[in-house]
C-alpha cells in the first residue's frame, strides 16, 4: 500500500496550469497515473494529443473541451473521456478549473504536425 502527497518537487507549472502529480510509476504505481490540475480563468492549454485514453474528472469549475473540431462542457459530478491520440484543447470556462486525472502509465504528448513525443513529468 501507498499513501501519495502532493509536493513542490512533483508539481509543474505551466502558462495554462499547474498539474500536482499523485500516483505514477515513480511513486510505486506500475499501471495508473493520477494527477490534479488547476486551470485559471480562461486558461487554455495547448492543442495536442496524448497517446493514452485519459479520464478527466473536474472538482470545481467548467471544463471546455475542442476535439477533432468538436466542443463540450464537462463540470463537477460529470467524467470526461479522451480516447488516446485525439487531438484536443482543454479550456477553463466561467472561472478557474480544478479536475482528477487518471491515465495508463507512460503516456506521452504531441503536438500535431510535430512527431515528438513530450514525457508527462506529472504521470510519471
Amino acid at each position: 500500500m501507498y499513501v501519495i502527497s502532493e509536493s513542490e518537487q512533483r508539481t509543474t507549472v505551466t502558462p495554462a496550469a499547474s498539474a500536482f502529480a499523485l500516483a505514477g510509476p515513480s511513486q510505486g504505481s506500475t499501471e495508473l497515473s493520477t494527477w490534479r490540475v488547476e486551470f485559471g480563468a480562461g486558461s487554455a492549454g495547448p492543442v495536442h494529443s496524448i497517446d493514452r485514453e485519459q479520464v478527466w474528472m473536474p472538482l470545481s469549475g467548467v471544463l471546455g473541451v475542442e476535439v477533432d473540431g468538436v466542443t463540450g462542457r464537462v463540470a463537477a459530478g460529470q467524467a470526461l473521456v479522451l480516447p488516446a491520440d485525439v487531438v484536443r484543447q482543454l479550456t477553463a470556462l466561467e472561472g478557474p478549473m480544478v479536475a482528477l486525472v487518471a491515465m495508463a502509465a507512460g503516456g506521452t504528448a504531441a503536438r500535431p504536425g510535430d512527431d515528438t513525443r513530450i514525457p508527462l513529468p506529472w504521470a510519471e
